[in-house]
């Protein structure tokens, strides 16, 4: 245990399957998973638009999920144009040479578009859409209410809002990504090295990728065998002929491929060579890891699996659960003593730098101590927001630094940091305010909407009336039915939540009693834990009723 650097831990229960990222026994990355009948990020569905609206710029679509999905103008319009204008003029040149072959599976896709059947049409249209130049303002006639059209889910629901479709349609393997509706062939912008480009051109080029399809090549693919690449193609070929067969006789709207779950995604998206080991508790979930590390990486990375078999709960073996309940704390400390502390509103992400107690003249006096906890905040920043996978904008509130190239640095750390976020994060340098506004994508809810719900006390405020303003509201509440029964005397008794109690009985005593012999009326007061805190009662003790 002690020569693993990187570790990943899978937790596979009933209810949910949870997943964290361990770097020297630090928590790096942690997601949970738990069923649900919503769309997820990354499923295709064959939709139905059911309105257009102008003012957004979007159209809202039915794919049998319950709510609406929103679809904007801008995610109608193919990808495919872009994708050649970012291309260098070498690989523009290498997409136009890739020879496109026949496979089994090729054969299979291939077979569907000779039938005069649905998934022909829904292929002639989509592809027809990917080479066809068209804007904005051609979309309302090109796609009127009631047209069907493939999507694909980029966002889950979140809150109050449905998903978010494109129909750019693109389905990931582990080393390359199918695109069913676009000939563009490319690799990661994050492979710079440019021999292993060329290598990884001349691999994609003997592919055999049907007629009519592209791939992209993923950064995981860097150094890889042609084998793998050949082994990953066929698999989303097989994919795809399922989505074809489904798209043969479809019921609109339906799901017609969904998103793995989180055991495989895990497998194809965050299992490189750089994790040292993988350890699972479940056997038939060890097995099934085993397979696809075995099918994706060979032996060798079959081997780095491990089948968790302790009695004590696997999250608790390995430490996690502690690093998992600091996800949920609102200030969370630094090395330095200091600590950050993290807001989520309605609008945006708030993060406020903060130095140690005590500290506040030693940092006036040494600005490199400022830097120093600025460095550290900007990296549990960047930790932090992984692991709450919180999105939206974030707006961070560092130290003030008088230098220039001191901002300038924690502008730069900033960026390499969120580098290897697989959220996509944009980042501006610090303004004259000392502000680091940045923006992060997420495709589902943050982890604190997933885990948690609105405490019904304080109804997600955070906060509850304090006791001194219980006490007002009981006094004026006294006051009120002294006066509205003139001279009759009835005794009180007042029951509310024994912190509130503590007040009465202390700081407010003389004033209750100057209340009776004001009113000469006889006030008894209990306590009940039962109660909310901002609630209260005043019963006749005779009857029993409440006044």
């Amino acid at each position: 245990m002690e020569n693993v650097k990187k570790r990943i831990i899978l937790s596979c229960e009933t209810l949910e399957t949870r997943f964290a990222l361990l770097n020297n026994n630090k928590l790096e990355e942690y997601e949970i998973e738990r069923e649900s009948s919503g769309p997820k990020a990354g499923s295709v569905y064959l939709g139905k638009i059911v309105n257009l609206e102008a003012s957004l710029h979007a159209a809202f679509v039915d794919i049998g999920t319950g709510k609406n999905a929103f679809l904007h103008y801008w995610d109608m319009l193919p990808a495919t144009f872009d994708m050649q204008d970012k291309l260098p003029e070498d690989e523009k040149e290498n997409e136009k040479n890739v020879k496109k072959k026949k496979t089994p599976f090729a054969d299979k896709v291939n077979s569907f578009l000779s039938k005069d059947s649905k998934s022909k049409q829904i292929r002639e249209k989509n592809t027809k859409r990917q080479v066809q130049q068209y804007t904005i303002k051609d979309i309302p006639t090109l796609f009127p209410p009631g047209t069907e059209l493939l999507v694909q889910v980029v966002k889950g629901p979140i809150g109050t809002k449905g998903a978010r479709l494109t129909t750019n349609i693109s389905i990931p393997g582990r080393y390359l990504v199918l695109l069913p509706y676009s000939s563009h062939i490319g690799l990661s912008s994050k492979i710079d090295k440019r021999s292993e480009r060329t290598r990884l051109k001349k691999i994609i080029s003997e592919l055999d990728i049907p007629k009519g399809m592209g791939v992209i090549c993923r950064t995981v693919g860097e150094g890889r065998k042609g084998i793998f690449f050949k082994r990953d193609l066929d698999m989303l070929l097989d994919y795809w002929h399922k989505v074809e067969q489904i798209l043969e006789k479809p019921k609109v709207p339906c799901e017609v491929y969904r998103e793995p779950n989180l055991l495989e995604r895990t497998v194809r998206d965050l299992m490189t060579e750089d994790i040292d080991e993988i350890q699972v508790d479940g056997a038939e979930a060890y097995s099934k890891i085993r397979n696809l590390l075995s099918k994706f990486g060979g032996n060798k990375m079959a081997a780095k699996a491990a089948c968790y078999k302790q009695a004590k709960p696997i999250f608790d073996f390995f430490n996690v659960k502690n690093q998992i309940n600091q996800i949920f704390i609102r200030e969370v400390p630094l090395p330095s003593g200091g600590c950050i502390c993290v807001d989520e509103t309605e609008a945006l992400i708030a993060i406020d730098v903060n130095t140690g107690k005590g500290k506040g003249k030693r940092v006036g006096e040494h600005p490199e101590v400022i830097v120093q906890t600025n460095i550290e905040a900007a990296e549990e920043v960047a930790r932090q927001l992984r692991l709450r996978n919180v999105g939206g904008l974030v707006v961070i509130d560092f130290i003030d630094m008088r230098a220039s190239r001191d901002r300038d640095q924690i502008f730069k750390l900033m960026r390499k940091l969120v580098r290897n976020d697989r959220a996509k994060s944009k980042i501006l340098p610090l303004s004259r305010l000392g502000l680091m506004e940045m923006t992060r994508q997420r495709e589902h809810e943050s982890l604190q909407s997933t885990v948690l719900d609105r405490c019904p006390y304080c109804n997600g405020s955070g906060h509850v009336k304090s006791s001194l303003s219980m006490s007002v509201e009981i006094q004026r509440r006294l006051h009120s039915i002294f006066k509205s029964r003139g001279n009759k005397r009835i005794p009180i008794r007042v029951f509310m939540h024994p912190d509130i109690l503590v007040r009465l009985k202390n700081e407010d005593a003389e004033l209750f009693d100057n209340l009776e012999q004001q009113y000469g009326r006889d006030l008894s007061f209990r306590g009940d834990s039962s109660l909310h805190h901002e609630e209260f009662k005043l019963v006749d003790p005779e009857s029993g009723r409440v006044l």
